[in-house]
């Protein structure tokens, strides 16, 4: 039997077998299943495409490539296919991240043609809840208004500059990021606690699956810190994920950041895969 060596732009007859694939690790590719689920594959409303590595009925791998590059369920086989063809498309994503052991060797391949990056994240803790936190819940956490978007935004900013190393306002004057921002508070995935107009605690539920669901950009007032905020406010972003989206809330977080790893620890989380992201 002939053994495919390259990769192919799937489309959305496609779907049902990617789709079985991404659910076989619902927190790892919660992100990419996400995305699959809500617009499909057709790149026009992906924001990018959809790489497989298999014949149609036999995929055994996918990379999502937008605006960043995701491996899933990747083997050396599969990366080495997914480095060809990004390697020849040229670099059109900001970051590359997703499991590390795979994301890593897709960065062996990619770095003498892509790099240098701006920085990597070799060791980022994925982490689940599957219950109610074992601490009280803020109960000041709440969803945040669409008329409490002009107090969010600079909080998200904030966040986003102190996380990345840059600025979402770089580039398009921050408009995609502004309209991120919006569509989280529109949608009831964005939750905080806010005192006399200010943000104290923050985070926002980014991808949601049946599966799964993923909390992102975590940010406690650097004014406030040190206070138990963050694990009161995680406490109750979890109960929130849990009631109204999936019976699996995650994240990661990078490994250098002890304080961050044992709040989430103390709000119930634990550690059960480990991702890396090369930022450009």
């Amino acid at each position: 039997m002939l053994r495919t060596t390259a990769s192919r732009v799937l489309d959305d007859n496609d779907r049902d077998e990617v789709l079985a694939l991404l659910d076989t690790d619902p927190v790892g590719n919660v992100f990419v299943a996400a995305r699959v689920r809500s617009v499909g594959l057709n790149p026009a409303r992906l924001g990018g495409q959809m790489w497989g590595f298999g014949p149609r009925g036999g995929l055994t791998s996918l990379c999502y490539a937008g605006a960043n590059l995701v491996p899933v369920n990747a083997g050396p086989d599969a990366i080495h296919a997914f480095a060809d063809r990004a390697r020849k498309q040229g670099r059109r994503c900001s970051s590359i991240v997703g499991p590390a052991e795979a994301v890593q060797l897709l960065w062996e391949r990619l770095e003498p043609y892509w790099g240098p990056a701006r920085a990597i994240r070799w060791a980022q803790p994925v982490m689940i809840a599957t219950g109610p936190s074992p601490v009280p819940a803020d109960p000041l956490v709440r969803r945040v208004r669409p008329d409490e978007f002009d107090i969010m935004l600079p909080a998200c900013v904030a966040m986003f500059t102190e996380e990345v190393g840059v600025s979402p306002e770089v580039g398009d004057g921050g408009a995609l990021y502004r309209s991120r921002v919006a569509e989280l508070i529109r949608i009831g995935r964005s939750y905080a606690r806010i005192e006399n107009g200010r943000v104290v605690f923050k985070a926002e539920i980014g991808a949601v699956t049946p599966l799964a669901c993923q909390v992102q950009g975590v940010w406690v007032h650097p004014e406030m810190r040190g206070r138990g905020h963050a694990v009161a406010g995680m406490a109750a972003v979890v109960k929130y994920a849990l009631d109204c989206f999936a019976p699996i809330v995650s994240l990661y977080v990078n490994d250098y950041n002890a304080p961050a790893r044992a709040a989430y620890r103390k709000a119930g989380f634990t550690e059960v895969g480990t991702f890396t992201s090369v930022l450009f």
